[in-house]
């Protein structure tokens, strides 16, 4: 048989990359999907570690370019993991000066394109009555945050959508689960004023910012047997930002 593939969704970059380069480590046969050409930059860097790995460009609002990023991972092996990681960012503003469109693409992205993600993932993964799902939520997800309208009730819904899944397929061998970052030192961050950063880093009470690789660290756990008895699961990984 040959060696079990993953999914990452969003992984061009920060978390994305790090939970990719983290699985291929792991033998896993890793498929990256992403708009973002610097998906091939990760891909070819886990090739010259002598790991598989395939980037597809994927826009996960659209079906069928969810349907192919599956398909392309159908033809390396069995899927035994996705992880849905796939976001943008919001225009931070109040509500009643948000954008539609705006809000519709926030929604469509982070909240239907984890749904589309899943939804060809357990295609796969019922008939082999196995699989690993790993969907990326927020601390916003969790708590309230002002001008953050869009964004948060993305990754809020995210949560439930986890939960119900975890409960649906649970009987059929696959597990559901997800990962809450919090403030983490990535490319979107650094282009912050320091002022902003300083802020972010002094609401998180170990006192700095997560790294990618520490996010991607607790994926790669959830996505193991080792975590074989959770599902359902919404994990924090915010240096106890969430526990305030």
């Amino acid at each position: 048989m040959s060696p079990d593939a993953a999914v990452v969704t969003g992984a061009a970059t920060g978390i994305g990359a790090a939970t990719a380069r983290l699985l291929a480590s792991r033998g896993y046969r890793v498929v990256i999907g992403d708009v973002d050409a610097r998906a091939e930059d990760v891909a070819a860097g886990i090739r010259a570690e002598g790991h598989h790995a395939l980037a597809v460009c994927c826009d996960v609002s659209d079906e069928d370019s969810v349907a192919g990023l599956f398909a392309s991972a159908r033809d390396i092996g069995p899927l035994h993991v996705l992880v849905a990681n796939a976001g943008i960012a919001e225009t931070k503003g109040p509500l009643h000066e948000l954008d539609s469109s705006s809000w519709n693409r926030v929604l469509d992205i982070n909240l239907g394109g984890t749904a589309l993600s899943m939804k060809h993932a357990l295609r796969h993964m019922v008939p082999q009555g196995s699989g690993s799902i790993v969907a990326i939520s927020s601390i916003l997800g969790l708590v309230g945050q002002a001008n953050s309208a869009a964004y948060s009730a993305a990754k809020a819904g995210v949560v439930n959508l986890v939960r119900s899944t975890a409960l649906t397929y649970a009987a059929q061998g696959v597990r559901v689960n997800a990962v809450a970052p919090g403030y983490v030192d990535t490319e979107l961050l650094r282009r912050l004023p320091p002022e902003v950063r300083s802020r972010m880093t002094s609401r998180q009470p170990l006192g700095r910012l997560g790294t990618p690789q520490e996010v991607a660290n607790v994926i790669g756990f959830l996505a193991s047997p080792e975590a074989s008895l959770v599902t359902g699961a919404v994990w924090a990984v915010d240096g106890g930002y969430t526990a305030q």
